[in-house]
């Protein structure tokens, strides 16, 4: 019997990296998982089952700025055993940053961590990319789909995968993901959980842009993490793969989830009203419904004893826009891949909500 498989994740302390190792460990998958991520563990607000995996013998951490050679190259280091994949979810997460800031911490870290997977011969080197590299359309997009980023974010994650596909003997699988959703999402469906807990305070009908059809596909963690691994030994090097799960989400699917865990009226203010307020500018628009919804969350927090929360309502303009996110997910099912998620329900972001709640990041007794 084979000794069991030696895992780099990059960017392991992040939403979809501590939901892998998790994954990893439970299933008795691995022989030694090595983390590399700038922040600690005890600072990344991990739940209590993923502290303790990450604080058990099978994980090591490794503090890191996977943009800088010198470090990258401690991270690869082979002295106790060869590495067989790395997953690659590092990278800045944030929408409308500097150009610089998408170089250094995409594109740099990407082709840093590339030439170090080459260099050791890994069997595969998984980058985690986003399906918002696709054209906005309402035809959901395969993987052979017209390529147009529409954030700025998108487009340094497509430089990146360029970038990686020219290095040389990098076994190489892109991977994009539709909306990925889960305990401990912060940017995915979150903000919409959060602005639903606004508006419950708020007692007020919650309203969002454009109309209830707007596709917003989405995966759930556990089902993007169970695909990672299960491309590192069925996936072709060279191709690229889509998750999207069979939901096909658009903004009425996400409300109607919405209104009986919070107990609130939604709406939506239809494509011709959204165009009116839009055609002056999208920073005002995002600029007014932040106004609206960032202090009642503060006081909302603090009324339920929330000190400190990574979470927030904050509405970024580059995500504003009408842009449907519609993808087709089903070339990874033709490898042998399940999705076991394959519907958003309620107790999915109930679940959110609890792993939250028990880090006292969200408030409890609101759902």
């Amino acid at each position: 019997m084979s000794a069991k498989p030696r895992v780099i994740i990059l960017g392991g302390c992040g939403f979809i990296g501590r939901n892998l190792v998790q994954f990893l460990a439970q299933n008795g998958l691995v022989s030694k998982i090595r983390v590399a991520d700038k922040v600690l563990p005890d600072l990344a607000g991990l739940s209590k089952k993923q502290t303790e995996i990450f604080k058990s013998d099978l994980v090591e951490y490794k503090q890191s700025n996977l943009a800088r050679e010198a470090m990258v190259a401690k991270v690869f280091d082979s002295s106790e055993g060869a590495w067989d994949y790395v997953i690659n979810l590092a990278g800045e997460t944030k929408y409308s940053q500097t150009d610089e800031v998408y170089k250094e911490n995409i594109l740099d870290v990407s082709t840093t961590c590339g030439n170090a997977a080459a260099k050791a011969g890994v069997k595969r080197f998984i980058e985690v990319s986003t399906t918002q590299v696709y054209d906005a359309d309402k035809k959901p997009s395969s993987e052979t789909a017209k390529l147009k980023p529409w954030t700025k974010l998108a487009k340094a994650k497509l430089q990146a995968e360029e970038a990686l596909r020219g290095i040389k003997g990098l076994n190489l699988i892109v991977v994009r993901p539709a909306i990925v959703y889960g305990p401990g999402d912060i940017t995915g469906i979150t903000p919409r959980l959060i602005t639903g807990a606004v508006y419950k305070y708020l007692n007020e009908t919650m309203e969002f842009l454009w109309d209830k059809d707007l596709k917003i596909n989405t995966v759930h963690v556990y089902d993007a993490v169970a695909a990672l691994w299960h491309l590192t030994s069925n996936g072709t090097v060279g191709d690229v793969y889509n998750l999207a799960d069979e939901n096909d989400t658009d903004q009425g699917t996400v409300n109607k989830l919405l209104e009986p865990i919070f107990g609130i009226k939604t709406g939506f203010m239809g494509n011709m009203k959204s165009k009116l307020a839009t055609a002056v500018a999208m920073k005002t628009v995002a600029e007014t419904a932040n106004e609206k919804h960032l202090k009642p969350w503060s006081d909302l927090c603090k009324s339920k004893g929330v000190v400190n929360t990574p979470l927030t309502p904050y509405l970024d303009e580059e995500l504003l826009y009408n842009n449907p996110l519609s993808i087709d997910g089903s070339k990874i099912t033709k490898i042998g891949f399940t999705y076991k998620h394959p519907k958003m329900t309620e107790a999915h972001l109930r679940e959110t909500i609890a792993y939250f709640t028990e880090l006292n990041f969200f408030p409890k007794d609101l759902a």
